[in-house]
Order: C-alpha cells, then structure tokens, then sequence
C-alpha cells in the first residue's frame, strides 16, 4: 500500500501547456436566466400581440357605435311612421264626421239646438275638439286660397282686397294639416274704384305743380 504524506493534496493532471486558470471548473450558467436576444424579441412579440388587440378593440368598438346608431335611426323611423298612421287615422275618422258637424251647425244657427240633440251635438264636438279637430274661416277676414275654396264671387266698394264676406263651409284642420278648406263667397274691390281715387287724388297734385307764374 501507498502510504499518503499528510498536508499533501493531489492535483488534477494538468496538460501541458495549459495554464492554471484552466483547470478550475466553470460555473454553470444559471437557469431561467435567457440571453438578451431573447428577451427583446418578446418584448416585440408581446407589443405586436398588444398592437393587435388594440387594433381589433377599436374595431369592434366602431362595430358597436355603428350599430347603436342604425338602431336610434329605426327607432326615430317607428316612432315617426306610428305618428303619421295615427294622425292619418284620426283625420280619416275626423272626416267622416264633418257632414254630421255641418248639421250641428246649421241647426245651431236656425234655433234648432235645442234638448237632446243639443247635449249629443254638444258631446260630439266636445270630443272632435279633443282629437284635434279646429275649426276655421270668418267672415272679413283676406282670402287665401289655401285655406279657402270660393264658391261665390261679388264685387264691393267697401273692401280693398279680396275678402270673405260669407262663410258656406266652415274649414277644419288638425294641427297645420288641413282636412277641408272653408267654402266661401268672397268680394272683390269695385273695378275702377282705385281708378277713381287715383283720379280724385290727381288734381290737387296738379294743382300743387302747377301754381300761379310770378309775372
């Protein structure tokens, strides 16, 4: 047996040429530890990834907005179209009516208003009213053509312009929309009346114009 000398360590075998440093063992390398390479190219796979989720938020986003307002459009749309048949039917129901107002009203004017038929007459425009129903056109007051419909023409001295001098008819109208124009006989100034006038008005300017020559 080989006896070993005490304070004496064995060395591993060197080789030639080599330098000491080169027989210690390397350290090796850490786990979980990437080269920086690596790291940058996550960093840019992970901003591209956020790019795109950016990306298709807004997308969708504008998806959303687009479709919120196509529904207010169709809502606004409804809203309008149920306005309209509404007041189509009630001016259709309004209508039909319109003779059996006319006979209230000539009943009213010739005193047969009276019991009975006065409170049903009553109710019933009562009713009218509240669906809107408004009635129009008086005497003295300047025809318009889209409110009136003349049924009998006259001249008059006492008028400037043409006027409604008899209400036939009375118009109706709901709202702005007129259902029936008021039937009306309508008179027009006296022709050569303003002829006369001019005529009238004409020698006092002549005589203003034409004043006494200073001999």
């Amino acid at each position: 047996m080989t006896e070993e000398t005490p304070g004496f360590e064995e060395k591993p075998d060197v080789p030639s040429g080599a330098t000491p440093d080169d027989a210690e063992p390397k350290a090796a390398p850490q786990e979980g530890a990437a080269p920086a390479g690596d790291a940058t190219a996550q960093i840019a796979g992970l901003t591209a990834q956020l790019d795109q989720a950016r990306k298709a938020l807004e997308e969708r986003t504008a998806d959303l907005q687009r479709l919120q307002a196509e529904f207010q459009n169709y809502r606004r749309r409804v809203e309008r179209d149920r306005i309209t048949v509404k007041e189509i039917a009630v001016a259709n129901l309004l209508t039909e009516l319109l003779p059996v107002l006319d006979d209230i009203g000539r009943a009213r004017d010739h005193g047969e208003f009276v019991g009975g038929f006065k409170s049903v007459g009553e109710s019933l425009e009562t009713v009218a009213a509240k669906m809107g129903l408004q009635q129009f056109g008086k005497e003295g007051e300047p025809f318009d053509p889209t409110i009136h419909e003349a049924l009998m023409h006259s001249y008059a001295p006492d008028v400037t312009e043409t006027t409604c001098v008899a209400i036939l008819q009375p118009g109706y109208r709901i709202g702005e929309r007129t259902i029936r124009p008021a039937r009306v006989a309508v008179a027009e100034p006296q022709p050569g009346a303003q002829t006369v006038k001019a005529e009238e008005d004409s020698p006092a300017e002549d005589d203003k114009d034409n004043g006494p020559e200073e001999g």
